[in-house]
């Protein structure tokens, strides 16, 4: 490839960054030009620094404080759609990832299998070709096949849901949202639904993975 790719790197772990960095640096068509902790980095970034694609991370800071970057991502997908996004987590959910895949990010590589995946899922990704590392492909399984958005949370779905894993009962999020119980209960049902968690456990679980708790 004669065009250098140039490369963002979002992740909220220094380590992460520092590596992901030196393994891209290292490739002759790939320049890593600005590195971010968090989602608000990450947009200062987009404003200042040209790039052709960028790497993060799901389990990160957000710009209103929450703890998870999908509602960033999916805002970049639809206002920046010419720079493709790499996902490199280490999120097993299947139907999160596959949600993931249906919002439209190019490619997602497990953490485990960055060294030998993460170049491969950029070049594919810069070509427009979707790419997944194995583990992640042998998470996602056949869930990338259901129907596109359905593990994809609404704003006020993913509200609720960061309220009750950070220990707000439905009674006390009802009242801070002004709403009803009975729809602060469906509304976390349906984010439960949507990301494939079907017991109290698997939400713990799932918030800790993603740095909520």
């Amino acid at each position: 490839m004669n065009q250098t790719i140039r490369i963002i790197v979002a992740d909220d772990h220094s380590s992460i960054r520092a590596g992901v960095s030196r393994l891209l640096d290292s490739v002759a068509h790939m320049s890593v030009v600005g590195v971010a902790a968090d989602t608000l980095a990450l947009a200062k970034l987009l404003d200042t620094c040209p790039c052709d694609l960028v790497v993060s991370d799901i389990g990160m800071p957000g710009i209103d404080g929450e703890s998870n970057a999908i509602l960033f991502l999916r805002r970049m997908l639809r206002f920046v759609p010419h720079v493709p996004i790499v996902i490199l987590t280490m999120i097993h959910q299947p139907r999160t990832l596959a949600g993931l895949l249906h919002m439209g990010v190019a490619a997602i590589v497990d953490k485990r299998d960055a060294t030998a995946s993460l170049v491969s899922a950029i070049d594919a990704a810069y070509t427009g070709r979707l790419f997944l590392s194995k583990r992640a492909l042998e998470a996602i399984g056949d869930a990338a096949a259901r129907q596109p958005g359905a593990a994809v949370l609404s704003a006020r779905e993913w509200e609720v849901f960061r309220m009750y894993t950070q220990g707000m009962t439905i009674q006390q999020i009802a009242e801070r949202l002004a709403r009803s119980g009975k729809t602060i209960s469906t509304q976390k049902r349906n984010a439960m639904r949507k990301l494939g968690l079907d017991s109290e456990s698997s939400l713990i679980a799932y918030a800790r993975q993603i740095g909520l708790t």
